[in-house]
């Protein structure tokens, strides 16, 4: 099995000291990763700084955390132009850039910024055509291509990176067709508690259910086929402290509001709950069942995740 990683996912912009800060503690406390959303508008995530300026200053003040996205919306940025932030900062920061991409799925983010919002068949066409680009762009190779979406020709991306072949791809996704995308091009698949096709977010206990989870990993190993035992699989994860974790996990479906029993919600994934120990039985479970290794925290969750994160990394 594949060690445990730790990603903290900074959602709240309070200040430019904080978040310097926060990557301070994270990487104090044993976190592997810094990773940031690419959202345009406040909604559903909250006001946001733009990420790869902010992770350049990250960069800066940590010496040994990871800094990357979960994740770059793909139409925003035409992969040309996201090669070359990537490896400059790759450059930058000693080779610590990990790239999470996405289709882009916010209908109201489009709507708002004046950007199209074309069908989810198309915004995936985009990313699948952009993806085994961006491969050969971050390579630092020669890049010919006229497809439907994208034309380069004889096209090098400069500055080639530090990291080799090219710093890693994570790929996030909750349906078939992007957990495919994910399973043949991606390092990192990020499994989503849910598809995002609506062009809206939803949070639901069958989404976050163990066999759902256990869906989406059968997905990806059938798409990915021998290439499966490379890939490593993430969870963004919830933590929820208490002493009783029936209590607990009954606590936590009732401020969802949802129909699920203690017992359903103690076996989700994605959600930890209890002391320290009993959540470090808990991923070590899932990790067992699914092989996810991967557990991405929010940052107002850090002080709940830092005894976990220590207690696996010492």
């Amino acid at each position: 099995m594949r060690p445990f990683r730790f990603g903290l996912l900074v959602e709240r912009f309070s200040d430019a000291c904080y978040v310097l800060e926060t990557a301070r503690r994270a990487e104090a406390c044993g976190f592997d990763c810094f990773l940031i959303r690419d959202h345009l508008i406040d909604s559903p995530f909250g006001p946001q700084f733009a990420p790869w300026t902010t992770l350049a200053a990250v960069a800066q003040v940590t010496s040994t955390l990871r800094v990357g996205t979960l994740v770059i919306a793909n139409d925003f940025r035409h992969p040309v132009v996201l090669a070359k932030e990537v490896t400059t900062l790759d450059q930058l920061s000693g080779g610590r850039v990990e790239l999470g991409l996405g289709a882009g799925f916010l209908r109201e983010e489009y709507q708002r910024a004046g950007l199209p919002f074309d069908t989810n068949n198309v915004r995936v066409d985009r990313l699948e055509e952009a993806l085994p680009v961006l491969d050969t762009l971050l390579r630092g190779e020669r890049v010919t291509h006229h497809g439907e979406h994208y034309q380069l020709d004889g096209f090098v991306n400069f500055p080639a990176p530090v990291q080799r072949p090219r710093p890693p791809i994570l790929v996030g996704g909750g349906g078939p067709r992007m957990l495919s995308l994910a399973a043949r091009y991606a390092d990192t698949v990020a499994l989503l508690p849910a598809s995002l096709h609506t062009g809206s977010l939803t949070d639901s206990p069958g989404a976050r259910s163990m066999a759902n989870v256990t869906r989406q990993v059968a997905l990806v190993r059938e798409a990915a086929g021998q290439r499966f035992d490379k890939l490593e699989l993430c969870l963004i994860t919830t933590l929820a402290s208490g002493a009783d974790r029936h209590e607990s996990a009954r606590s936590f479906a009732a401020q969802r509001a949802w129909q699920a029993t203690p017992e359903e919600v103690l076996d989700m994934p994605s959600l930890l709950v209890g002391d320290t120990e009993a959540m470090l039985d808990h991923v070590e479970q899932v990790r067992a069942q699914t092989g996810v290794s991967y557990l991405v925290v929010r940052d107002s969750q850090l002080d709940l995740a830092a005894p976990l994160v220590e207690r696996i990394k010492r």
